[in-house]
């Protein structure tokens, strides 16, 4: 696989870029998550070679900033931080403003989370590639946070910390998200899903 090679690639430049001793402690909480993290980074990159690249740029740069994490805080949020970050740096300052630009309603009345998830469409309809299309249809700003719940299983709290929102916007951005997907879902051909729409989603 790809990820690996990538992985044996971070590994060579991780002993060029740091001590033993701290570049042991990294790796000890970084690599495991390196699977989620490129999963993520391809989801928001759309492209393999700017995810793997992405990825590369993520670990470097927490290596680099490792001295500073605190030991016992939330290391996953922190590394999903910074890849979503360096994804927001690798865009033009206008597609940054596009991408990250708050929907008008998401200023209103925290909504209600929607617990009819595409996950659950995923699970009952076998339907990966409708998932995956609408999903990649979806403004990056509604589709990170919908990753990060549905498929990094992440709390709300900690998909606020990567995302630097509050936890209100994260369940206003997941519902419009899956409000979104959904209607993608029902005006694919064949694909007659509204009584599929019923099962909720496990409690963050």
């Amino acid at each position: 696989m790809r990820s690996i090679g990538l992985g044996s690639q971070l590994m060579i430049r991780f002993g060029a870029a740091s001590s033993q001793d701290h570049q042991a402690g990294f790796e000890e909480l970084a690599m495991p998550l390196f699977d989620s993290l490129y999963n993520f980074a391809r989801w928001l990159a759309q492209n393999s070679n700017d995810a793997e690249d992405l990825v590369q740029e993520t670990y470097l740069k927490a290596l680099r900033s490792f001295a500073s994490f605190q030991p016992g805080s939330n290391f996953r949020a922190w590394i999903f931080q910074i890849l979503r970050n360096a994804f927001l740096s690798s865009r033009s300052k206008l597609e940054r403003r596009i991408t990250v630009a708050m929907d008008p309603e998401e200023a209103g009345p925290e909504l209600a989370v929607d617990t009819e998830t595409p996950e659950t469409i995923l699970m009952n309809r076998s339907s990966a590639q409708l998932v995956q299309h609408a999903m990649d249809d979806l403004p990056v700003h509604y589709r990170e946070a919908l990753l990060l719940c549905e498929v990094e299983e992440m709390s709300y709290q900690e998909i606020a910390e990567v995302l630097s929102i509050p936890i209100g916007t994260v369940m206003s951005r997941l519902a419009r998200a899956r409000k979104s997907v959904r209607r993608s879902l029902l005006g694919a051909p064949g694909a007659p899903l509204s009584r599929d729409l019923s099962h909720p989603i496990g409690t963050h």
